[in-house]
């Protein structure tokens, strides 16, 4: 009988510490984190301050664009944190979503001006989709959140605190589809708040409220549904991993190739390697990941080991 008491309080000391590891993140053991974080490496002109930093993308050349909430809304730097250049404050009412694509144009999603804009590197504007009202028609958004590419340089916005739903367009803002609507089942969002186009051209949408990330065609058709977290921002590693910002947790979440939760990092706080609302994120072509946060008001850089 003592044998027995013994073998079963083994195993809920087992399940115990199983426990305790998945709740720290630490879904496949007590591993380091696979990233050294930086919080000091940008270099802002004197009397600069960030506000809250709500996305971040780094160009073939390496310099990054971080995109905040106060004077001087899109600010570059080289790859090394040297401020480089900024604009926006005559046009950007409120930042929330920023990717950069294989021409290194620079694309914006203004959630005040319920705009999408395309920039070329050194802030000229290029093209200006939306009418600067909220609406459900073809040419309207209600809050865009996110840009994401086609191999053909398609452009896919995530249209999410108002509208749910998803549109397409041609490169030069010419208006292809519309798929999605408000809701909790296959192909329905409830705030679609990040997208992005993997290597096998699927349209990856982080459906923010439903806690998942659903996964489409070019076409709109839903192929699967990856649920677990709240996806902020998502953005692809240089090996093909998808990495995914929550906001709700203040982590760092790695996914395996059948979008199942492989790792979680971080907790919330202001050291270095905590998050106070991770909002978006972006690798480099060497795998460092650099994660802007709206509540922190900052950007972290994670140096890849």
């Amino acid at each position: 009988m003592k044998l027995v008491r013994t073998l079963v309080a083994l195993v809920a000391l087992v399940a115990l510490v199983s426990f305790w590891n998945r709740v720290d993140g630490l879904a496949l053991g007590a591993d380091p984190m696979e990233f050294q974080p930086q919080t000091d490496f940008l270099q802002l002109p004197e009397g600069w301050s960030l506000g809250p930093c709500s996305a971040v993308a780094v160009s073939r050349k390496g310099e990054i664009y971080l995109f905040h909430r106060g004077k001087h809304p899109l600010i570059c730097f080289n790859p090394d944190g040297k401020f480089l250049r900024s604009w926006g404050d005559d046009l950007i009412k409120t930042a929330h979503g920023l990717r950069i694509d294989r021409h290194d144009h620079v694309w914006v999603t203004d959630v005040g001006s319920h705009r999408v804009y395309q920039f070329d590197s050194a802030g000229k504007l290029l093209l200006a989709l939306g009418t600067g009202k909220p609406g459900t028609d073809d040419d309207q958004f209600d809050r865009p959140t996110d840009i994401a590419f086609g191999a053909n340089d398609d452009v896919f916005v995530s249209d999410g605190y108002g509208n749910s739903r998803v549109l397409k367009f041609t490169s030069q803002g010419k208006l292809i589809k519309i798929w999605g609507e408000k809701g909790t089942g296959p192909g329905q969002f409830h705030l679609p708040h990040a997208i992005i186009v993997d290597a096998k051209g699927r349209v990856l949408v982080g459906d923010r409220e439903n806690k998942r990330i659903q996964v489409f065609d070019q076409d709109g058709n839903h192929l699967e549904t990856w649920p677990g977290f709240a996806p902020y921002g998502v953005d692809i590693s240089p090996e093909g991993i998808v990495h995914v910002a929550t906001g709700i947790e203040n982590d760092l979440v790695r996914l395996d190739r059948s979008g199942k939760v492989d790792r979680r990092w971080g907790k919330k706080g202001t050291a270095a390697g905590e998050f106070d609302l991770p909002h978006m994120l972006a690798f480099d072509a060497a795998g460092n990941l650099f994660i802007a946060e709206v509540g922190g008001q900052r950007l972290q850089r994670f140096v890849k080991k």
